[in-house]
């Protein structure tokens, strides 16, 4: 099965472009890729880490791979991730995810960034990266990732994120810095639908649509057409209210300043957040904007987004330490974040183990055929 496993790896990651001249070459890229990979599902958060695995498994590890010269040492993982093309690992992980998954119709996307906050190196100059990644809320899958370019911001990331995905089907959802008519234009291209957080650097659209549903309040909600839909979640001590107002009617929608602007925009909402723990009570409200129509449609597609907090970037902080990893050469912080998102699909897809991401991690660093379990996860993901 260890070979089995290798080849597969080899198969979706072998074609990436090894960056070291001839002369350097003492292990073999796929061997350094394999070995990093359950390096990083096994609870490796830095290079010193994954080499120092690597040697405490050699035995194991032979019998998977070639090693000509034994496990590379961590200065040979630095230099290798910090030269080897991002772009690259970046399709490949994209493709495998492609390959072995699919996306049902009305599946939402999630669109967040995060930045890596120790990446950043003040000897020379660089600021810490921001990744924007793309989480199949349903799936429980990161689709794919971007880096943005130091710059610029996730504004121009976004776009070429979207153009690598299959979204065809699918509600996009982004959060407010992503509320840009081309992104909702390059969403509709790609035969996608959005739902856009809706906030003041939208200023006239997002200033007439706050007092849209302002006017359909005070008049009782007489005044226009509209659709609703509410949620109650208690437990744990407290009770979660989410009310949601759609006005998809387009003689009302045409008179907001803007609205022409936008590909395919069908509904205005407002959503109401009520929360009480005990005798304390939190009140909120956010507008979105969507090519979708339905209040039910909408309350679920922003009730799955943030599920990216959850689902993608709280687990990377507790289960991967990912905000106090010092990868920091070249290309390494960026190949280190799709190392971990690698990791991350194939924990969350293995169902057998009912412990934490955090406790798969180490179980499959104590036992080998855990972690060959986890690894047989790169030829098929749920569904």
């Amino acid at each position: 099965m260890g070979k089995a496993v290798t080849a597969t790896i080899e198969e979706h990651f072998g074609s990436i472009t090894d960056p070291r001249v001839d002369r350097t070459k003492l292990h073999k890229l796929i061997d350094i890729l394999v070995i990093a990979i359950c390096a990083g599902i096994c609870g490796c958060d830095n290079w010193e880490d994954v080499a120092a695995f690597g040697e405490a498994k050699q035995e194991w590890f032979g019998t998977i791979l070639e090693l000509p010269n034994g496990i590379p040492s961590h200065d040979t993982f630095n230099r290798v991730f910090g030269c080897l093309d991002p772009f690259e690992f970046r399709s490949s992980f994209m493709a495998w995810i492609s390959a072995v998954s699919e996306l049902i119709d009305g599946q939402v996307i999630a669109l967040d960034g995060k930045v890596l906050r120790r990446s950043h190196d003040r000897g020379i100059g660089k600021g810490a990266i921001d990744m924007v990644s793309a989480w199949a809320c349903a799936n429980r899958l990161v689709l794919g990732q971007v880096k943005v370019d130091e710059k610029s911001n996730e504004i121009t990331a976004i776009p070429q994120l979207l153009k690598a995905l299959e979204i065809s089907g699918c509600i996009v959802t982004i959060d407010a810095m992503g509320c840009q008519t081309e992104i909702a234009k390059t969403i509709v291209e790609e035969d996608g639908d959005y739902v856009l957080a809706l906030k003041d650097n939208q200023g006239n659209l997002f200033e007439d649509t706050r007092k849209l549903f302002e006017d359909l309040e005070d008049s009782r909600y007489q005044a226009y057409a509209y659709d609703y839909e509410k949620t109650v979640n208690k437990g744990h001590g407290r009770i979660e209210i989410r009310e949601c107002w759609t006005i998809s009617d387009p003689q009302i929608l045409r008179h907001l300043r803007g609205f022409g602007n936008w590909e395919k925009l069908q509904t205005v909402s407002r959503i109401r957040s009520q929360r009480w723990i005990g005798d304390d009570k939190t009140s909120e409200d956010r507008f979105h904007i969507a090519s979708i129509i339905g209040a039910k449609r909408v309350l679920g597609a922003v009730r799955s987004h943030w599920g990216i907090e959850n689902g993608l970037h709280w687990t990377l902080d507790l289960a991967f330490d990912e905000d106090r990893c010092r990868v920091r050469k070249d290309n390494g912080p960026e190949n280190f974040a799709i190392l971990r998102h690698i990791a991350l699909n194939l924990l969350k897809q293995e169902q057998t183990c009912k412990r934490s991401i955090k406790g798969k991690r180490l179980l499959a660093g104590w036992r080998e055929d855990y972690l060959l379990k986890v690894l047989s996860g790169l030829s098929h993901l749920p569904i």
